[in-house]
């Protein structure tokens, strides 16, 4: 590193090389948006495929997975159906801007999606969305 000294006194110059901190960052940056997207979490399910761009909101949401045998998890957490309504309810209380999505599996019977968003419907929640995968382009 080099060091400036002033002509007149002879005083070391502090100051800061920002080329290597500017590196470091910048690593530090790529490693952040490689692993972002890997720390999703809950259950893996074949998702129907949806409209073409994502509906994004500000707001906090759960998201249930119903999978093909029809299980329900909240995250990974397995629950049974009678259970799900009290547990939603107090996270309600906790956030009343809660919303909810539901990923359901393709496979997964479409009265079963039905009376979970019944449960829900009953449970006080207002913002209840369906995950689905985008289409592809297909050009015809």
């Amino acid at each position: 590193m080099f060091v400036k000294k002033y002509k007149k006194y002879g005083h070391i110059k502090p100051e800061i090389n920002l080329t290597s901190m500017i590196d470091v960052m910048c690593i530090l940056m790529s490693v952040f948006m490689v692993t972002a997207p890997m720390l999703t979490t809950g259950m893996s399910v074949n998702l129907p495929t949806g409209a073409k761009t994502a509906i994004e909101g500000a707001e906090k949401s759960v998201n249930i997975v119903i999978d093909k045998v029809g299980n329900i998890y909240i995250g990974k957490e397995k629950i049974l159906r009678k259970n799900l309504k009290g547990k939603l309810q107090a996270m309600l209380k906790q956030n009343p801007s809660l919303s909810i999505v539901i990923s359901g599996d393709t496979n997964t019977q479409y009265g079963k999606v039905i009376e979970i968003m019944g449960d829900l419907k009953t449970a006080g929640f207002k913002k209840v969305g369906l995950k689905t995968d985008p289409m592809e382009n297909k050009k015809g």
